[in-house]
């Protein structure tokens, strides 16, 4: 489908009404290539789920949305499965996919808003696991010159909250497909994380499984996140920062309760939603725009905001933060 003149509204979570000059969807590999071709040397943006992304002004350039679909097995023994997903795949209707066959390993990442093709980029991860855990391979197409590459989990040069898509690639490389190594019997439980144990405990559940993993994540996500269907929102919008410990030991001077996470080396996770509600943020709006009531790191349109009005609330929290803490924060979410 080829459009002139688009509102992108539809196409973004935050719901604002940015326009496409072009805007094509594209539900094949093969269509990347012939795209590209009639579009050299032409800057381009590439739309998976709109979920991790704020146009703050219209886009004057093609925009590509990528709705490649279909989930294959494509190898499997008595306990490891390589399952092949469309870039286009919603990623959340995948969890549950892998729940009912009962294969594990992304168990821990459900209810994350997005398409596949768009969670290597960003490596998402939630509640102790990320998706360079279990990806083996990522391909798809240059836009240089509509080459075909797949790239091994090692050459994706994940890290936290990014990859090689991300940062050498941005906008040279489109995913067209991500194969991922799941497991089908003696899988790694993950439920450390405070919010995850404390609900599996309340349950009753001693020895959880891969669907009560699941489930106890999406109700305390349910409960913890809005709906962007409903309230315009990206999730989090700022990453949590790492910080050295002479900088937490300062700042656990001056605010006891700073809540933390050792990621070894010297080195503590700070909740950016922490830092944001510590600098007041929680009783501040601006222009129909706001921190969400229950989780300070996301950022919410209450209605009719422009992108650049949630871009300029956002560089306000960043600032307040860096000039309370210290701690620069860096966005998660893309800003176009």
């Amino acid at each position: 489908m080829h459009l002139k003149k688009t509102s992108l509204k539809p196409y973004n979570s935050f719901g604002v009404n940015a326009y496409a000059a072009d805007f094509t969807e594209i539900e094949s590999e093969k269509g990347i290539v012939r795209f590209l071709e009639k579009n050299k040397n032409q800057s381009l943006l590439v739309l998976g789920g709109g979920t991790n992304i704020l146009f703050k002004k219209d886009i004057d350039y093609p925009v590509l949305k990528i709705n490649i679909k279909g989930i294959e097995i494509i190898n499997e023994d008595d306990y490891e499965v390589l399952v092949s997903v469309g870039a286009g795949e919603n990623w959340n209707e995948l969890v549950w996919w892998c729940i009912e066959n009962n294969f594990g390993g992304i168990e821990n990442m459900v209810s994350i808003p997005g398409n596949v093709g768009s969670a290597p980029i960003q490596n998402i991860g939630a509640y102790g696991k990320e998706i360079k855990d279990v990806i083996e391979n990522c391909r798809g197409v240059f836009t240089e010159n509509g080459s075909i590459k797949i790239f091994s989990n090692e050459e994706c040069c994940f890290s936290y909250r990014s990859s090689i898509f991300k940062e050498d690639l941005k906008n040279k490389f489109i995913i067209s497909n991500v194969t991922l190594r799941l497991t089908k019997k003696n899988h790694k439980i993950k439920s450390e994380y405070l919010d995850l144990k404390n609900h599996l405990i309340e349950n009753g559940i001693n020895s959880p499984t891969i669907k009560n993993i699941a489930e106890s994540v999406s109700k305390i996500r349910a409960n913890k996140l809005p709906n962007y269907k409903k309230i315009g929102n990206a999730g989090s919008f700022f990453k949590n920062p790492i910080i050295d410990s002479f900088k937490f030991k300062k700042i656990r001077k001056l605010y006891p309760n700073i809540i933390s996470y050792d990621v070894g080396k010297s080195s503590f996770k700070i909740p950016a939603g922490w830092l944001i509600e510590q600098c007041g943020f929680k009783d501040i709006k601006k222009k129909k725009v706001s921190v969400y009531k229950k989780q300070a790191l996301v950022i919410i349109n209450l209605g009719e905001a422009k992108g650049i009005d949630i871009f300029n609330f956002s560089q306000k929290i960043k600032k307040t933060v860096n000039e309370k803490f210290d701690i620069l924060l860096e966005e998660e979410v893309n800003i176009i």
